[in-house]
């Protein structure tokens, strides 16, 4: 984010949203969030504590250090003092950038807003720039597969559209492995928990899942605003995606278990594509084949799509570009040479058509792929 001093006379713009995600608690999101925040303070940038959680951490605590804090509102509920992030106050303040730790955090009742993360969007409409954090377990969208990885319902949830919105996203990134030393060396929960959290939300198998969601929905952003900003007919794909095409010859299945391996070994999601040819009907053995490579698409957990096209290469080009391909696989030609010459080969159209896009010829009665 590039800062530059305010004036009286400005058009109030909306703030900038930076978020930095992690897989789990401790890996490092609000430490980093604050080195950040320093080095902004000695270019002169006015940043403020908004929020902090240190949750007893002694070295989050000393980073925290030297950088002015908004003092939190206090609610009174049930004859309890409870203190909740003031955010009249820091649009009081309007400092250039104001720091938010735990963005999924659920306010106090009684509070102006449920979220605090409904409170962010106050700020930044007030044009004040938010630096915020949260684990992917929060996300709304991700609520049920994190409920299945790890056995654990969370309860506070962000909802999709603020990491949507979101100007930048920072992925904090440890492996399982140093997060568990962490934890077992006392640097995110007091001794008494460190056990069970082993036993339960830390256990490797959970972290690495975490891990890989983590990484995923940022990446999925990164894509998705990239084609946004790309011209039409450019791919900018950032996972891979599998698309198998089929026809009534019988190598069909063959060539879909080789595409469903190739898509399984890159943790691919898998497409197959069959184009009818809308001048001939097929006959009865031809439609008990396409049945067939579609029970078996269904059987690798793919998506079949059946398209009506007289340009079987311009079918497969609209395809892909609709879903995003990365990896096409076909048969080799059963075209005579003669027929190749006159017309061309599919192959050689699809190379034309499809400029990134990696394209594998399967033989009929061999293994090998060929790659452009």
């Amino acid at each position: 984010m590039n800062y530059e001093l305010r004036t009286t006379n400005y058009e109030l713009k909306r703030g900038k949203h930076k978020i930095f995600i992690g897989m789990a608690p401790g890996v490092g999101k609000t430490y980093r969030m604050l080195e950040e925040a320093h080095a902004l303070k000695q270019e002169g940038i006015d940043v403020v504590i908004g929020l902090l959680e240190t949750h007893g951490r002694k070295e989050t605590a000393d980073k925290a250090e030297g950088l002015e804090i908004v003092p939190r509102q206090q609610i009174i509920r049930g004859g309890l003092t409870l203190t909740e992030m003031d955010t009249d106050a820091i649009i009081k303040r309007s400092p250039q950038l104001v720091l938010v730790d735990e963005l999924a955090h659920t306010n106090v009742p009684g509070s102006p807003r449920e979220k605090r993360y409904e409170d962010v969007e106050v700020i930044l409409a007030a044009g004040i720039d938010v630096y915020s954090t949260m684990n992917v377990q929060h996300l709304e969208s991700l609520n049920d597969i994190v409920a299945r990885i790890t056995g654990v319902v969370v309860r506070e949830r962000v909802a999709d559209r603020i990491l949507d919105d979101a100007d930048e996203i920072i992925v904090i990134d440890v492996t399982p492995e140093t997060l568990q030393e962490r934890l077992i060396e006392g640097k995110i929960y007091a001794q008494p928990k460190i056990q069970q959290a082993l036993d339960n939300f830390f256990q490797r198998r959970n972290l690495v899942a975490l891990r890989e969601l983590a990484l995923r929905e940022v990446a999925d952003n990164v894509e998705e605003e990239a084609i946004a900003t790309t011209p039409n007919g450019q791919f900018c794909n950032i996972h891979e995606r599998v698309l198998v095409c089929v026809s009534t010859y019988p190598n069909s299945v063959q060539l879909l278990r080789r595409g469903a391996r190739i898509a399984n070994y890159m943790n691919a999601p898998l497409c197959v594509l069959f184009v009818a040819n809308p001048e001939r009907f097929l006959t009865k053995e031809e439609s008990l084949h396409i049945d067939t490579c579609e029970k078996l698409c269904k059987e690798f957990d793919g998506t079949f799509i059946r398209e009506t096209n007289n340009n079987v290469a311009q079918a497969i080009a609209q395809v892909a570009e609709k879903y995003r391909i990365t990896q096409i696989v076909i048969g080799e030609s059963h075209h005579s040479r003669w027929q190749m010459f006159l017309k061309g080969s599919l192959t050689q159209t699809l190379v034309r058509l499809l400029k990134n896009i990696d394209i594998h010829i399967i033989a009929s009665e061999k293994v090998s792929t060929s790659k452009r």
